[in-house]
């Protein structure tokens, strides 16, 4: 068996939880640290998610950083540049199956890779690709928002709109934090 290893080992960290909980916030805040520490840092986010705008990754409460946009899983590995050291990846759970192998290439390679993304969709039920990340990731950091019935912590995404659609971008319009106790998953159905 090879143990050759790279010079700068690598590894995966991912950010997850409810909407509202910071999620966005946090993987801005661990990315723009590594710039002040003049590290090459290369973001992503999906092509779907133009809540924002294009060319930012802009959380809830409005702290933006530049990224780029990628329709697959595949594009976003084939525009990482050779010497990127920071892989930041925004909305992880509207990217394709193949995200998680992407993220293991990437970390082998010796880049730090951060992605953010829901746990959970509106349901309850695991958010894929999400559960694969987690359970690859060295880093873990769960997230949770204020819910908004009661003020408890909250662990869940209330859909407000009626929808069947597995992914339904929107924003405060549309969802809202709840704890175990006030989140009704039929509610948006």
């Amino acid at each position: 068996m090879d143990h050759t290893r790279t010079a700068r080992p690598g590894w995966l960290e991912v950010v997850t939880g409810s909407m509202f909980s910071g999620k966005s916030e946090e993987l801005i805040r661990r990315l723009r640290r590594a710039q002040i520490a003049r590290q090459r840092v290369q973001i992503f986010k999906p092509a779907i998610d133009d809540r924002f705008g294009d060319a930012h990754i802009t959380s809830h409460s409005e702290m933006s950083i530049p990224s780029d946009n990628v329709s697959s899983a595949k594009e976003l590995l084939e525009h990482v540049l050779p010497d990127t050291q920071v892989v930041g990846i925004d909305e992880g759970q509207f990217f394709d199956a193949a995200l998680p192998a992407v993220c293991n290439t990437l970390a082998d390679q010796g880049r730090r890779v951060i992605v953010a993304g829901l746990d959970q969709d509106y349901l309850g039920k695991p958010f894929e690709p999400m559960p694969q990340l987690l359970a690859i990731a060295e880093y873990i950091t769960k997230t949770l928002a204020i819910c908004m019935v009661c003020g408890d912590p909250a662990n869940h995404t209330q859909r407000l709109v009626a929808s069947k659609e597995r992914v339904l971008v929107g924003a405060g319009d549309s969802y809202e934090a709840r704890c175990r106790h006030c989140w009704d998953p039929t509610l948006g159905q």
